[in-house]
């Protein structure tokens, strides 16, 4: 049994080569506060959220990832994490304190630190609610908190197992190919209670340090299907769904911001609290993507960032093995 040693997914650094257009979408549509800026990032977090930020939003020439940053559990918890893996002591970013910045075995970069700085409401937005960080003032889709954040990898379960040994997460679901049970395609861990706080999906390309995509929580189906009518006469196309998955339960929407970078909107799904939790396999055909089996996966779900422009045999023979993609 794993020493627990990460508390929570912290916040994710997204790339945008449309700073200014993709702040908008943020903010007017998907909901989010801003609450800073530095350099060429804005900060923002959704309206339940009680740390500084949740999305570090950077301006580059492309769609992609820039970082993901996880809280320990406490300050001892942070330095045997940090002397888990091969790093260095960074100068503290905005919002957190000493910082240990490492690359994972996807070639992500990671950040790991406890000293946190919490949200504070300007005059007029103070909550009602003792619980609330701050007054709900819902605009566009009003995304709540930050679910989790599913990256690109060459080697989803050996990635996950990577995870699981060395900094403690739990390893919860996998899919694997129909008749090639060593091929996973897809896997899921978590540092909480959430059935995944971070997703590994399967990567052909020769690029490491890929994004497949960041997820936002919103409180029920309801609104959910909400947040489609929102996007739809904001005029952004939808991707996917609104839908459910087997792997986590959750319901689903996907859709892209206007740099390019895929967002999901979450709700629902089970909670899971075994220190010693038997990974669970799923192979397609038994729901595991399309909890109802009726529909398939749209091949541009197969797109990570920044894009590449690279499309292997075996990426092929994964499409048609699985039947995931129309």
């Amino acid at each position: 049994m794993a020493e627990r040693l990460l508390s929570q997914l912290a916040h994710v650094e997204v790339l945008t080569p449309t700073p200014e257009e993709s702040l908008r979408f943020y903010t007017d549509v998907l909901g989010l506060e801003e609450s800073g800026r530095e350099g060429r990032s804005v900060y923002l977090r959704g309206w339940g959220e009680r740390f500084f930020h949740s999305l570090q939003l950077t301006e580059s020439d492309r769609p992609g990832l820039g970082h993901v940053a996880w809280r320990a559990q406490g300050p001892e918890q942070l330095r045997v994490a940090a002397a888990r893996v091969e790093g260095e002591w960074v100068e503290p970013s905005t919002g957190q304190g000493d910082t240990y910045r490492y690359v994972g075995p996807g070639g992500h970069v990671h950040e790991l630190f406890w000293d946190v700085e919490r949200y504070a409401p300007p005059r007029g937005l103070e909550s009602p609610f003792p619980n609330r960080p701050q007054r709900f003032v819902p605009r566009g889709v009003a995304a709540r908190q930050i679910d989790h954040v599913t990256i690109a990898t060459a080697d989803p379960g050996g990635d996950a197992a990577w995870y699981r040994d060395t900094l403690g997460h739990r390893f919860m679901e996998y899919t694997v190919i129909p008749d090639r049970p060593d091929w996973i395609v897809f896997a899921m861990t978590t540092v909480c209670e959430r059935a995944h706080d971070l997703g590994l999906v399967w990567d052909p390309s020769p690029v490491s340090g890929r994004i497949n995509h960041v997820a936002y929580w919103v409180d029920s189906r309801e609104e959910l299907l909400r947040a489609a009518d929102v996007l739809l006469n904001q005029d952004f196309a939808i991707e996917f769904g609104p839908g459910k998955h087997g792997m986590g339960e959750q319901d689903y929407l996907y859709f892209r911001e206007p740099g390019g970078l895929r967002i999901e909107l979450n709700t629902g799904g089970y909670r899971n609290y075994e220190p010693d939790h038997e990974t669970i396999r799923f192979e397609p055909q038994q729901g595991s993507n399309v909890f109802y089996k009726n529909n398939a996966l749209p091949h541009s779900m197969f797109e990570s960032f920044p894009p590449v422009d690279f499309a292997p045999p075996q990426a092929e023979e994964a499409k048609a093995a699985t039947g995931l993609f129309t």
